[in-house]
């Protein structure tokens, strides 16, 4: 077998030097370049044209979504594995819909993460059940707007309606419209219930 070139991309020294020592033990597997940041794998990934490319989704100036949508537009070849320690439904949409081709958790063992890098590197997908009833899931959920999840997002933070109203420029009449359509759309009967079901789904983060 040829030498699988990879790169590897997380922010976490520690995780990152034990996920290089894991593929460079492993034989026709070679790491040849590490990214600290989603720009930094960007760079890196033009400039080794790896054969896949494993990336955190939580990085410093470039998230791994962003870095995956960008090695993508200029290598829409690419093999890239998303390996992180966020499982919501939304996170594993949003991931494989900027092109990853594999979704881990970094909880997996090393053989898992060897298979994993085989599997896409021959062209298929490696998505786990677990991941992939998450990803079900959010395929059959209703979507919400892009002024809902703004509405949602100020709702996580304790907002009332009419201080939405004013961030969002929009009248509180209008902010109730949209809020129950968040509650519909997400099956809950209160705004504390959509907000829980909102940060279990990863539409929402607390900062």
């Amino acid at each position: 077998m040829p030498t699988i070139r990879l790169l590897i991309a997380e922010d976490h020294a520690i995780t990152r030097e034990g996920i290089v020592t894991i593929f460079n033990r492993t034989a026709e597997m070679t790491v040849v370049a590490e990214a600290e940041d989603g720009e930094q794998a960007v760079v890196l990934f033009r400039q080794h044209q790896p054969d896949v490319a494993l990336i955190d989704l939580r990085m410093p100036k470039l998230e791994g979504v962003g870095a995956i949508a960008q090695i993508r537009q200029e290598f829409p070849q690419a093999c890239l594995i998303i390996l992180t320690t966020y499982d919501t439904d939304e996170d594993i949409y949003r991931g494989l819909s900027a092109g990853a081709r594999g979704y881990l958790l970094k909880d997996t063992t090393a053989q898992e993460l060897v298979n994993a890098v085989q599997t896409v590197y021959k062209g298929q997908k490696y998505i786990p059940p677990d991941v992939a009833t998450k990803l079900l899931d959010r395929l059959n959920s209703t979507e919400l707007t892009d002024r809902e999840l703004d509405v949602l997002h100020l709702l996580s933070k304790g907002k009332s309606n009419a201080d939405i109203g004013l961030r969002l420029s929009i009248t509180e009449g209008t902010v109730k419209f949209h809020v129950n359509n968040i509650l519909t759309k997400l099956g809950v009967g209160d705004r504390t219930q959509a907000v829980i079901t909102a940060l279990q789904r990863g539409l929402v983060r607390l900062h």
